[in-house]
């Protein structure tokens, strides 16, 4: 498969259908950190039905399954928390298939779990109770690599990091990229090689530092960026404006003056009304105030109804568009109306429409727009990084 890469070079990725399965365990590193509530059960399963295409056609093909990945942040040791238990249930449930959870990760236990297992899809526990994971430790690698006769790596969401699962035991074992992490890098690759014009980047979320350096890099490629979202207040404040109490990163605020000072700045679209409240709250009273002049005793919690109209209308008018973030507290109603106006604009758009990170995809999802865009990336920071043009190490490693 050969694609564009964030570097703007053709990147040639090892494609499963050179991969020979039949008969072999295939592991499969899937990104299946969803969340669970406090009594573990999983709350949103986009990413695990995101890893089905690919297990469901390694299945077909004859393989045994293995699957793999980390869940939350444990520290590199056990957390009973953050077992795998409810997602090896729920993945079983999607894709109708039998599925075996081992408590370990590696060694004797996996190896004779996934010996007795018969057309049942293996789980293991959590990658990251392990310290070998993180540290990319070439022991821990080798363990993973002995339970498995091939490697397929789908998990797209934690290819930024060069971790064993990701990383280290891709050049252990013949290796092919899985059918998300093709879909993913080619829908991203599209936006940032050769999007079609008009081409518009939306971000939102709340910490405008968390992704300064995509806006450095795309603000050269696109044609507008609609800001919104927490992170907006921060760009008015550069701006000179008021914003009374809403979020504020003092520390960026002379680099994004420049940033919006420079060549590509005007192209920078901030809000022209905001919700204010007068706390944060789901049932805090607000009202509609100029973004140029926030009252010094109110916080912005959305964009405003004009903002939704003149972002709605960029968005429509446009060929390639790509969301990341938000444009307010969402999972309040009173203060969502700013999200639901953006996505609406994308679900009615005749271009190229990607949503990325995970609070837009959780809104997508809650105003039930996810089926009306052409990709929703399962990768939040992993997204961001590739369209910032950095190297992925755990694409990297999948290079023909």
């Amino acid at each position: 498969m050969s694609i564009s890469s964030s570097a703007s070079a053709e990147l040639s990725l090892r494609s499963l259908e050179g991969l020979d399965v039949e008969g072999k365990v295939a592991l499969v590193r899937a990104d299946l950190n969803v969340p669970l509530d406090d009594l573990r059960a999983v709350t949103d399963d986009f990413r695990i039905a995101a890893a089905l295409p690919t297990i469901s056609e390694l299945r077909r093909r004859g393989a045994h399954v293995v699957v793999c990945s980390h869940l939350g942040r444990p520290g590199g040791k056990p957390d009973p928390a953050l077992r795998m238990d409810p997602v090896a249930v729920r993945l079983g449930e999607l894709g109708g298939f039998d599925t075996v959870k081992v408590d370990a990760v590696v060694g004797e236990a996996a190896a004779s779990a996934i010996a007795s297992a018969g057309d049942a899809v293996v789980v293991l526990e959590n990658t990251r109770f392990e310290p070998g994971e993180k540290a990319n430790d070439p022991e821990f690698s080798r363990a993973l690599a002995d339970l498995a006769d091939v490697f397929v790596h789908d998990a797209f969401g934690s290819a930024h990091r060069a971790h064993a699962s990701t990383e280290g035991v891709v050049k252990l074992l013949p290796s092919a990229a899985g059918r998300l992490m093709e879909a993913e890098v080619t829908a991203l690759g599209r936006l940032l090689d050769a999007p079609e014009k008009p081409f518009v980047v939306v971000l939102g979320g709340a910490k405008l530092s968390d992704k300064l350096a995509v806006m450095k890099n795309l603000l050269p490629r696109v044609d507008l960026m609609l800001v919104g979202g927490g992170m907006c207040f921060t760009l008015l404040k550069a701006g000179g404006y008021e914003i009374g109490k809403s979020l504020l990163e003092e520390d960026m605020l002379g680099e994004l003056g420049d940033l919006l000072d420079s060549e590509h700045g005007g192209k920078a679209i901030l809000p022209d009304d905001i919700v204010a409240a007068e706390s944060f709250a789901p049932d805090a009273p607000h009202e509609i105030v100029s973004a140029k002049a926030i009252p010094d005793s109110t916080i912005g919690l959305d964009i405003g109804p004009q903002t939704v109209k003149r972002f709605g209308g960029v968005i429509e008018a446009s060929r390639s568009i790509f969301w990341n973030g938000p444009m307010g507290v969402f999972e309040w109603e009173a203060f969502r109306s700013g999200t639901a106006g953006v996505a609406a604009a994308m679900a009615n758009s005749e271009g190229f429409t990607v949503v990325g990170g995970g609070d837009s995809v959780a809104a997508m999802r809650l105003l039930g727009r996810e089926n009306d865009i052409s990709h929703i990336s399962s990768g939040g920071g992993a997204g961001l990084e590739f369209l910032e043009g950095k190297v992925l190490p755990g694409i990297a490693a999948l290079e023909s």
